[in-house]
């Protein structure tokens, strides 16, 4: 075995014998107790990292190999409570040490927020410049292409996106827990459920034609729509792979990858939609097949690098047999179904803001102000995701390694960094509520409406963005049940009336639907914030944590360098 490493523990040392020079007496002895314990939890950890490649290596079960390494830090957390203990007899210590711990978490949660994010920011251009071929081809073809967007995020891509966040917390807490082959399994067990997903979505968008004829729809209108729908289906499929691929990843903090990725294909984005739509003039169906080849290029780049680099060597173990990949769905599926739920409350929500507004006296410029909301509120969403997505890995890879402290610690700073977030949020709505909304349209009555509201809307953001994290820490903890029975109660039973209340009952028109929208996030923040800090037993979690990743023997081909064989 290597040396041990030894440069925390120093630290440690160096900065428990600074506060040993000011203490006396009993302060003191609870000081070198306090270094002492803090000392032999980073000699543990360092010892487990480095008998890690002979964990993998063992021929024990998977199970046996998880139980082991839970083993481990449970010790290292209990040397951790034993050191928080001895240090709360004086402030100073404490305070430092604490501080310390903070920060770590910030820089942990943060490395993979930041990349998320720009990946969320790129995804987002892709769809802008999407919007932007459109409208070159004309205004029926803009407006079409925006009811088959609308459509296919409705019943297509919000399902696949909520279907895919049930790996979540089995990814994350069984790489937390090390084990390995459940990470694997789980991957091949999403595809076939995310593929079983989108036959019925893809019936439902190869007949939206008549659907659309028989809601009386203008029928060049329906027949733009109809052609980009079509033409999106080789999109749902790559969907299908590329969604379980991320979040596969993201739980073992492979993050910084997947943006230079998503970054590499966009930036061929454009250059494909001229292609396929001016030079090859293939109009509505271009700008479909070009979105639909970004993704898969987003994909096809996250897989080479994948092989190249080897960084998923020892989680991925190969493509298991048919018969273990459907032998038991009934995990994912029990956490996919309220997963899926949940998303789709959210974002169907909004579908139906949409259709409201087309009801108000005005509804071209309501409508058009609500699309340039809507767009605003996808753009800052893009942060509170991925802290919320981060947020979740954190929570689940603590918890399946037996750290229910360190679990409640990510989500405390996490909570936090949201609303600091929505804050700024707000105070960039209001201060820049004009100049933006010119950004997107020369309309004085959609500007006037849109103006009028953006404050309103960066006021959601206050709410949305620890909502959206909290709901991440919920996922991490494989409690997405909760945040789906949240999101029902407060956007259908109390958004949707305050709304409709205000807007059509008390007349307050177009600013009526936003308070609904307030009114629906205030409620949200609120019953979320209690789940977390208030309901969750985090050593129950982890309890629970180590029944959902040790509760089986798997079998999974392993293709190594000796040729394949089973592990069980």
């Amino acid at each position: 075995m290597k040396p041990k490493k030894k440069s925390k523990s120093l630290f440690y040392s160096s900065l428990f014998r600074q506060q040993l020079q000011q203490l006396h007496g009993d302060e003191r002895e609870k000081a070198a107790a306090a270094a002492a314990a803090a000392a032999k939890e980073e000699e543990e950890e360092e010892e487990e990292e480095e008998e890690e490649s002979s964990l993998l290596r063992s021929s024990s079960s998977p199970a046996a190999a998880a139980e082991e390494a839970a083993a481990e830090a449970a010790a290292a957390e209990e040397a951790a409570a034993a050191a928080e203990e001895a240090a709360g007899g004086f402030g100073l210590g404490r305070v430092v040490g604490m501080s310390w711990v903070v920060a770590e978490e910030l820089r942990a949660l943060w490395s993979l927020a930041v990349p998320i994010s720009a990946m969320n920011c790129v995804v987002y251009l892709r769809a802008m410049v999407s919007v932007l071929f459109l409208g070159r081809l004309g205004a029926v073809e803009l407006a079409g292409g925006a009811l088959s967007i609308g459509f296919t995020n409705i019943t297509g891509y919000s399902v696949l996106v909520g279907l895919a966040s049930a790996l979540e917390p089995l990814c994350g807490q069984a790489f937390g827990s090390r084990n390995f082959p459940l990470l694997s399994l789980s991957l091949q067990r999403a595809f076939l459920l995310l593929l079983l997903a989108a036959l019925p979505i893809s019936l439902l968008w190869i007949n939206l034609r008549p659907i659309l004829l028989f809601l009386r729809q203008d029928p060049a209108l329906t027949a733009a729509a109809a052609s980009y729908c079509f033409f999106s289906l080789p999109d749902l499929l790559t969907n299908a792979f590329l969604q379980p691929l991320r979040v596969f990843l993201r739980s073992q903090g492979v993050t910084a990858p997947m943006a230079f990725c998503s970054a590499a294909a966009v930036l061929l984005h454009v250059p494909l939609n001229f292609l396929l739509v001016f030079v090859l003039r293939l109009g509505i169906p271009g700008v479909a097949l070009s979105a639909a080849l970004t993704n898969l290029n987003m994909m096809l780049f996250l897989l080479a690098y994948l092989r190249w680099s080897g960084v998923c060597r020892h989680t991925w173990r190969g493509w298991a047999p048919p018969a273990d990949v459907v032998a038991d769905l009934r995990p994912l599926v029990r956490l996919a179904l309220p997963s899926c739920a949940g998303v789709c409350l959210e974002w169907w929500w909004y579908e139906i803001m949409t259709v409201l507004a087309g009801y108000l006296p005005d509804p071209t410029a309501a409508v058009g102000a609500t699309a340039v909301l809507i767009n605003t509120t996808s753009l800052m969403y893009t942060i509170p995701m991925a802290l919320a997505a981060c947020v979740s890995t954190r929570v689940g890879n603590e918890l399946g390694a037996g750290k229910p402290r360190r679990a409640r610690l990510a989500a405390h700073v996490a909570l936090g960094c949201a609303a600091v977030i929505g804050v700024l949020h707000v105070a960039w709505t209001a201060a820049l509520r004009h100049s933006w909304v010119a950004l997107f349209t020369s309309d004085a009555s959609v500007r006037r409406l849109a103006a009028a509201a953006l404050p309103l809307v960066g006021l959601c953001e206050l709410g949305n963005c620890p909502q959206t994290t909290g709901c991440g820490v919920l996922r991490g903890a494989a409690r997405p049940a909760v945040g789906a029975r949240i999101n029902f109660l407060s956007f259908y039973l109390v958004g949707t009336p305050v709304a409709v209340g205000l807007a059509f009952g008390a007349r307050a028109g177009f600013g009526g639907l936003w308070y609904g929208l307030f009114s629906a996030q205030a409620a949200c923040v609120v019953l979320v914030l209690t789940a977390v800090l208030g309901w969750t037993d985090w050593e129950a979690e982890a309890a629970r944590a180590r029944k959902l990743t040790g509760r089986q023997e798997m079998k999974v081909l392993y293709v190594g360098s000796g040729g394949a064989h089973e592990q069980v």
